[in-house]
């Protein structure tokens, strides 16, 4: 029997997704995982340390293996990196009830507004929140579509997928095909209901909402979704709710893109990964002193030991 779980995977201190084509087969070796399981999509977001899925399935561990070990594969193979990627756990967490799954997917919708990235939840582009109510909120980005026979460049040779799913010329799948967009809207009623929960602010009030689903479940909160991602604490998260946050910082996708091709071009290596300590040590400095650029962000593209 089929429940709905949040899953989180994180990978601590280190950058998940370096760049563009990383998000692209994150979200694609998602997509297959829930066709390998035979599990529902229903919202996702991919932050460039950690991703969080809303996901209906009997098998939550299997459905995690099955993302998390073909993407390690694709990572490691790209950057020749070596090891498992990410925390040898993820978090999952049960949803029951109405209210706490209202709660849920919007907080993992507006994860990227939590992380100070952007102002609001509609700026991110690596996670499904403008799938959702799309034409009724004059979002009409036809995206061309990709001739099956080219698939296989951005999923691997023996991928196996429904006949619905559709895939972007990007290499994306597109993901109102993959996810179950009409129960999600479903479950949110109305556009401009939606639209309220992703400007809803954290309160005691939403939490004691919750309560009309008559469960004992504790309420969802931001400090229930975010439990192991370690990159900000809660109180910095509640200010970047507000839309506090410096938003002209450079990315950790645009940081690492540039990262990997300073190791090609000044060092002769692949990607950062074949950097000595020394060498990063070197690039970190620079950083911090001509861009002043922050050190924990500096760490984490750079794969820096502490």
């Amino acid at each position: 029997m089929k429940k709905t779980y949040h899953l989180c995977l994180s990978a601590g201190d280190e950058v998940m997704f370096r760049d563009q084509e990383d998000y692209n087969r994150g979200f694609n070796c998602f997509a297959l995982a829930l066709y390998k399981t035979g599990s529902t999509g229903l919202v996702e977001s991919f932050m460039a340390t950690h991703t969080h899925q809303m996901v209906q399935t009997s098998a939550p561990k299997d459905f995690m293996w099955h993302f998390r070990q073909p993407y390690s594969m694709y990572f490691n193979h790209k950057y020749q990196r070596r090891g498992k990627l990410g925390e040898n756990m993820h978090f999952t967490m049960e949803i029951v009830g109405y209210h706490h799954m209202l709660a849920a997917m919007s907080y993992v919708l507006r994860n990227a507004l939590h992380h100070g990235v952007v102002p609001i939840p509609y700026a991110y582009p690596h996670c499904s929140v403008n799938a959702i109510f799309s034409r009724e909120m004059g979002k009409f980005h036809d995206e061309r579509h990709l001739a099956r026979r080219y698939y296989s460049r951005y999923l691997g040779r023996r991928a196996e997928f429904p006949d619905n799913y559709l895939m972007a010329e990007s290499g994306l799948f597109l993901r109102e095909t993959v996810l179950d967009i009409p129960q999600v809207e479903n479950l949110f009623v109305s556009p401009r209901a939606f639209n309220y929960y992703m400007s809803r602010k954290s309160s005691e009030e939403w939490e004691a909402e919750q309560k009309k689903d008559g469960n004992s479940e504790s309420p969802v909160n931001l400090k229930a979704i975010e439990n192991g991602v370690r990159i900000h604490d809660l109180d910095r998260m509640l200010i970047f709710e507000n839309g506090k946050s410096d938003y002209t910082k450079i990315s950790d996708m645009e940081l690492c893109t540039e990262l990997d091709s300073v190791a090609r071009t000044r060092y002769g290596r692949h990607s950062v990964y074949q950097l000595s300590e020394k060498e990063k040590q070197q690039i970190a400095m620079e950083l911090y002193r001509n861009r002043h650029i922050g050190e924990a962000q500096i760490r984490r593209c750079l794969v820096l030991c502490k």
